[in-house]
């Protein structure tokens, strides 16, 4: 009776594992691609303007880049930083045949944190990107640069999936604290 118990928990603590590393591996891949993603986003288009009435209109061309917004930025930096994370945790994951440590716990935590608050600055700039500012009378550029617009917004998404996949982490962790204590 007493073996089927800590065979039981053998295969708890196997499970546990093999979630821990679908977790990681799926935080890992959507972070990388949406670092990717935006980091590599850029649209030029041919735009006409007329400065002054009295002149005639003239073609310019416009570039969007992500680098032009330090929301931008902030968002595929803090998403390199957690794809690097995910990899460098996996190989303890993949190696340790325990439950993740409390330091693995509060950098899964962190990266929650962090991801979390890119995909928001990252979200605001597109919201206004979409939508203008009439009150500060800033402009809509997403119907002009619609492809930039639209790879921002797959990026956002990606990120908010490896976010939930650094959050899920965390929950597992904390239900295998509760578990143990009980």
């Amino acid at each position: 009776m007493a073996e089927s118990g800590v065979k039981g928990f053998e295969s708890g603590k196997k499970k546990g594992r093999c979630w821990d590393l679908i977790l990681r591996t799926t935080a890992l891949a959507f972070t990388l691609t949406a670092a990717v993603l935006l980091g590599v986003n850029k649209q030029t288009k041919l735009i006409t303007a007329q400065p002054f009435p009295t002149l005639p209109p003239m073609t310019v061309p416009l570039t969007a880049k992500w680098h032009y917004l330090s929301a931008f930025i902030f968002f595929v930096v803090a998403n390199s930083i957690a794809s690097g994370y995910a990899a460098i945790s996996l190989i303890p994951s993949f190696l340790a045949k325990k439950r993740p440590s409390m330091a693995v716990i509060v950098l899964d935590l962190l990266m929650v944190g962090l991801l979390f608050s890119s995909i928001g600055a990252a979200g605001a700039i597109g919201i206004i990107g979409q939508k203008g500012n009439d009150h500060v009378k800033w402009n809509k550029v997403c119907n002009v640069f619609d492809k930039f617009c639209h790879q921002v917004i797959a990026a956002i998404a990606l990120s908010f999936i490896g976010s939930l996949a650094f959050f899920l982490l965390v929950v597992l962790a904390a239900h295998n604290l509760h578990k143990k204590s009980h």
